[in-house]
């Protein structure tokens, strides 16, 4: 009787186990596709431009230590002659929510000249980010700068839409939410694959 009872719940737990191996299937495959197209900072090829992607702000407008990590590997890659430009891409909601200048402002700190920093306040998505950095900046190669678990699916798009990447992962610190950034890829990746390969990117308005 007690092994009868349970065994609705083993049928429970399989199930769920089942589901969450096909939903984390397609990350793993994308981690194993762009496995040798991510480098360290020191092994990282040299391209003409760092694409940097926003991931927050502080409540007193200053980068996450996520976004913060980005930003000063792309301005470390700037000054070793790795890249001669840098893009900022992020979202701005108004003054006191703006991406891109506080990655700018950061950028600047570190002694990366104004004039090489380029500025897209239109990157609300991965997907947007590198859209707008082909068709809009004319970005045909680049350094996509983020942390290792996020740079899979910003590879693949890039594949999608015809630009030459390679990523650098900016994995300098410990993070606090790992596993919250780490779960969260896993619908990402698949809405990832969904926009490379099956939407049609090239209807999205990149003019906001």
């Amino acid at each position: 009787m007690f092994l009868g009872n349970l065994f609705p719940l083993f049928q429970w737990i399989f199930l769920g186990s089942l589901v969450v191996i096909v939903l984390a299937l397609p990350r793993g495959i994308l981690s194993l596709r762009y496995a040798n197209h991510i480098h360290t900072p020191k092994y990282t090829p040299v391209m003409p431009t760092a694409i940097v992607f926003g991931a927050g702000l502080r409540r007193d407008g200053h980068p996450t230590t996520v976004l913060a990590d980005r930003v000063v590997t792309a301005a470390a890659l700037y000054h070793q002659g790795k890249v001669s430009q840098i893009l900022m891409s992020g979202s701005a909601r108004g003054s006191n929510y703006d991406e891109p200048s506080a990655m700018r402002s950061l950028a600047l700190n570190m002694g990366v000249p104004a004039e090489d920093i380029l500025i897209d306040s239109g990157g609300y998505r991965t997907l947007h980010t590198c859209l707008r950095a082909h068709h809009i900046f004319g970005i045909e190669q680049a350094l996509l700068i983020s942390q290792r678990f996020h740079l899979p699916r910003a590879l693949v798009i890039c594949d999608a839409i015809g630009v030459s990447a390679e990523g650098v992962a900016a994995d300098l610190h410990p993070y606090r939410f790992q596993f919250f950034w780490e779960l969260r890829e896993i619908p990402a990746t698949l809405r990832a694959i969904w926009d490379a390969y099956i939407s049609q990117p090239s209807k999205i308005d990149l003019t906001t």
